[in-house]
């Protein structure tokens, strides 16, 4: 059976939801940077500690389009 177009669009969607992080957290020279500061912590912490949520959440919405792809009963 061949991919329809929501297929696809869901398939696009699943990778850019796992990209998201890895692409938002390895461009170091964006968020190298010590201000600005949020409750006295640089903007190089809190960044990347905003991340583990988010990632959290992208993994989730990706699990649960992928899931929706399958058929189990």
């Amino acid at each position: 059976m061949a991919p329809t177009g929501l297929h696809r669009l869901r398939r696009v969607a699943i990778a850019v939801l796992l990209l998201a992080p890895a692409a938002g957290l390895l461009w170091v020279p964006w968020y190298a940077g010590a201000s600005p500061r949020l409750a006295g912590t640089p903007f190089f912490y809190w960044y990347q500690l905003a991340w583990v949520p988010g990632c959290g959440l992208c993994l989730l919405a990706a699990y649960a389009l992928s899931r929706h792809d399958r058929h189990d009963p």
